[in-house]
């Protein structure tokens, strides 16, 4: 199965079926499907000449919030000896907030030697919400393109399953798609840019600096004038595929091995705390120390799913800057715990909130420790990039920090619960960082690269202001108006007028005019270098 998980771009393969061989794991695998996703698509192939019979059907747990899934083949026939994608569609009524159970369920008939008949069942939990049912223009069924090396591009995330019985090949993919947007769904070998072609203007910063700012809250912005800078390329989120069932295996940790210390963070329903996690042979509560995420009783469902779906973003990356997913224990399927490597400082932007107000045992940071810490961050980013993985939330939130002041960048599971303020919802049933997001993103819901790039360059503004609340003078639901007329972030009080340069090229109108993060990553390191020359 290739799942690319809500909000993460987690691209990953999970075969039911390999050589003959049912892969009972897999099969009992049920699939959170969060209400953006609709669309699944499958590749399959019959290797032999001779026909295999197929037939399709579907079982569901709630009819009212879920209407039957829609095939755009017929429920019954014989699978195609030449490689085919077909369409399921998932339709919510709209009438009931619910979290659906849905069964498809495929036969097979299998010529001689192999048994008479097949069958297996693909679990899915679709999430479906109370007045957002899925469009008509959504449950047209186009004709699939065949081909054999296809990308499907979607606004949230994609599934898909191999399955091979033998001689059959499925592969299936699943679709981010938003209920109330119309967008056209690309087959074929190429994929489209997720960013605007149309030419405008740039802005950035005015060549007087802000000397209105204060320690508390800064003004944090300001009309800037219009000039041009050089282009970058926008990619798709893409990621090699995995083995992902493997991989949960393999840090599957039994909850009687993970041994709470202390609290570090609470939200409505979400906590964090630090861990010791011992090995399973260990007859002492000795271990290594880890953070650990998860919920409390108050959390729905879907806010469960969530958490165990964002949190695999990081699953399989190895990178010093990366704090990756280490431990996964499900004992309690209402409480799942995800597990991290320790970082003794926590939060980035708590920790900044700290130095700021100078409580406990906190460090004097100076420009050139927070350029240091910057860097990480675009190291990381880079890191994410070459491996065709957007970010989509990179702030001070979403970091993590050491008293080495050595940066991770984490996933954002649980972030909207434990930062209330630095997401808002802007009437469509999601909680996003509006703040952060790139001009496009924030109009459009188009990320890229490029949106990347954008939220770093609001980080930096963030370390530079030791984690101040960026355009907090501005209503969230007038931000798009406020970033189409041209304003942007001011300087920082005492932000030297290179780095805040390095900054405001990050928010240029066209995504195409943001610098790259091997140029980001360069510029750090020479005002980096050039800081050190002054101590």
């Amino acid at each position: 199965m290739v799942v690319f998980l809500p909000s993460t771009g987690l691209n990953a393969e999970v075969r039911y079926v390999n050589n003959g061989t049912v892969n009972d794991y897999a099969l009992s695998f049920v699939v959170m499907i969060p209400d953006p996703i609709w669309d699944l698509y499958f590749t399959w192939q019959s290797l032999r000449p001779t026909p295999v019979p197929y037939s399709i059907s579907f079982t569901l747990s709630n009819s009212e919030a879920m209407s039957v899934p829609q095939l755009n083949i017929s429920r019954k026939g014989n699978i195609p000896t030449n490689e085919e994608v077909f369409r399921v569609v998932l339709q919510c009524t709209g009438k009931v907030s619910a979290e659906v159970e849905m069964s498809m369920n495929m036969n097979f008939s299998m010529p001689p030697p192999f048994p008479n008949s097949t069958h297996l069942v693909l679990k899915r939990k679709k999430i479906c919400y109370k007045n957002n049912s899925t469009t008509s223009d959504t449950l047209m069924i186009d004709a699939m393109v065949a081909t054999s090396n296809s990308f499907y591009i979607g606004v949230g995330c994609a599934c898909a399953v191999v399955v091979i019985i033998a001689i059959i090949a499925v592969v299936f993919y699943l679709k981010t798609m938003k209920a109330r947007r119309t967008d056209v769904i690309h087959y074929g070998g190429s994929s489209p840019a997720l960013s605007a072609t149309t030419q405008g203007h740039t802005f950035l910063r005015p060549d007087t600096p802000n000397n209105n700012s204060s320690v508390n809250s800064y003004t944090s912005f300001k009309r800037l004038t219009p000039i041009t800078t050089t282009t970058t390329s926008v990619q798709v989120n893409e990621r090699k595929s995995m083995d992902i069932s493997q991989q949960i295996a393999e840090i599957r940790i039994d909850r009687r091995n993970i041994i709470f210390q202390e609290k570090l963070q609470e939200g409505t329903f979400g906590q964090i705390y630090h861990a010791i996690v011992r090995d399973d042979d260990m007859l002492t509560p000795h271990g290594f120390s880890a953070m650990v995420k998860t919920v409390t009783d108050q959390a729905s469902t879907i806010q469960v799913s969530l958490l165990t779906a964002e949190g695999m973003m990081m699953l399989g990356l190895n990178n010093k800057h990366i704090l990756p997913l280490i431990g996964l224990c499900t004992d309690d399927p209402y409480h799942p715990m995800l597990v991290y490597p320790y970082m003794n400082q926590g939060n980035l932007k708590k920790f900044l909130h700290k130095c700021l107000l100078a409580e406990g045992h906190c460090h004097a940071l100076m420009h050139r420790d927070l350029v240091a810490m910057a860097l990480q961050i675009v190291q990381a980013i880079a890191f994410l990039h070459d491996r065709r993985i957007i970010h989509r939330d990179i702030a001070t939130r979403n970091c993590v920090v050491d008293d080495w002041l050595q940066v991770r960048l984490t996933d954002n599971a649980l972030a909207r619960d434990l930062f209330p303020g630095d997401y808002h919802c802007l009437g469509d049933n999601e909680n996003r960082p509006i703040k952060w997001l790139a001009i496009e993103s924030l109009l459009k819901k188009e990320f890229s690269y490029a949106s990347d790039v954008w939220a770093f360059g609001v980080t930096m503004w963030e370390l530079i202001t030791l984690g101040q609340q960026p355009y907090i003078e501005i209503d969230p639901f007038e931000m798009h108006l406020y970033l189409r007329d041209g304003y942007r972030l001011d300087q920082p009080k005492n932000c030297p007028d290179d780095l805040f340069e390095v900054m405001s090229c990050c928010w240029s109108t066209m995504p195409e005019d943001r610098p790259s993060v091997l140029y980001l990553m360069k510029c750090l390191q020479n005002f980096h270098k050039a800081l050190g020359s002054f101590i």
